[in-house]
């Protein structure tokens, strides 16, 4: 799961925080902000990587650099690039291969999709409801020659525009619609919602996408009962044959990342540290991930005391 959180902060000296908007204040507020990758299994989580995102003027400020120990090789880049390097990072450490979840931030990021897709990496990253697809019905062909000067047309093109998936999914809910269980509830009864499966593909750079056609991806949508209109939406690489039900599990299991985060910082200090290094930081934020893994295991451990 690729997510960020924000630290409040006072000043302006601790490496990388700026007035930014911060989903942790739920506004625009004085703060750094992390981005996180974290491994989800059956038996727990566990973050598995971490970096502090430095705005472009921290980047360009070479005494605040200076002071805050900020390495020469550090360079601007968006949270989504920071993700998707501690993503390919994580993948090479040899741990099972698992789809990477994320919210809008990084699924609309069409440049991530892309980059996870051309490293064999499968995803269920939320987008948002503008985002342009081609039906599943789009047909693509080469046009036939006119006979006009100039160099023949070799590019397929679509017999059709592409369309935001809400109007799609309005348009097909009423016959792709089914009732999925999305997770076991506290008294293990199954949760279930109404979904939408189409089969589309993304009309991002439609006209430099290589290769051409875009590849076809799931749409997956979320219509609570009692709802005027989808409540989120998802594209995934997963294979076409994958079951309705696990990409509907994939899609809703990203709400675990935030409990991770209430422990990391209620519990283990994550938002605590006052130094103002950027190498201080990241070893902050390793120690705290490492008592989050040993209480983790201590959790999971048969053998180990219980409070009476």
């Amino acid at each position: 799961m690729l997510d960020d959180t924000g630290f409040p902060k006072d000043g302006k000296r601790s490496p990388g925080v700026k007035r930014q908007y911060s989903g942790t204040l739920g506004k625009i507020g004085n703060c750094q902000i992390g981005v996180s990758v974290h491994a989800v299994g059956k038996r727990g989580t566990a973050p598995l990587g971490w970096a502090l995102y430095l705005p472009e003027d921290w980047c360009e400020d070479k005494e605040r650099r200076a002071k805050a120990k900020i390495p020469e090789q550090v360079v601007f880049k968006t949270k989504p690039e920071l993700g998707v390097e501690l993503v390919e990072r994580a993948a090479g450490w040899g741990l099972p291969a698992a789809p990477v979840l994320g919210d809008q931030a990084y699924g609309d990021n069409t440049a991530l999709r892309g980059r996870l897709h051309a490293a064999g990496q499968e995803y269920v990253l939320a987008v948002a409801g503008p985002t342009k697809v081609f039906a599943p019905e789009t047909v693509f062909d080469v046009p036939v020659p006119t006979g006009e000067r100039g160099r023949p047309k070799s590019r397929p093109r679509p017999d059709r525009g592409p369309e935001a998936i809400s109007d799609l999914i309005g348009r097909v809910a009423e016959t792709q619609s089914r009732t999925i269980s999305f997770r076991d509830g506290p008294d293990g009864e199954p949760i279930s919602s109404w979904f939408v499966f189409v089969r589309v593909r993304a009309a991002h750079d439609r006209e430099k996408a290589t290769p051409w056609p875009p590849r076809e991806e799931w749409l997956i949508a979320e219509w609570a009962l009692g709802k005027d209109e989808p409540t989120d939406y998802w594209l995934s690489n997963l294979p076409a044959d994958t079951e309705p039900e696990r990409l509907a599990r994939l899609a809703r299991l990203r709400w675990k990342i935030e409990l991770d985060y209430k422990q990391l910082k209620g519990e283990l200090g994550l938002d605590h540290y006052e130094g103002r290094s950027w190498i201080g930081w990241h070893h902050h934020t390793a120690l705290v991930t490492v008592a989050h893994g040993f209480l983790t295991l201590e959790r999971l451990c048969p053998r180990a005391q219980r409070p009476a």
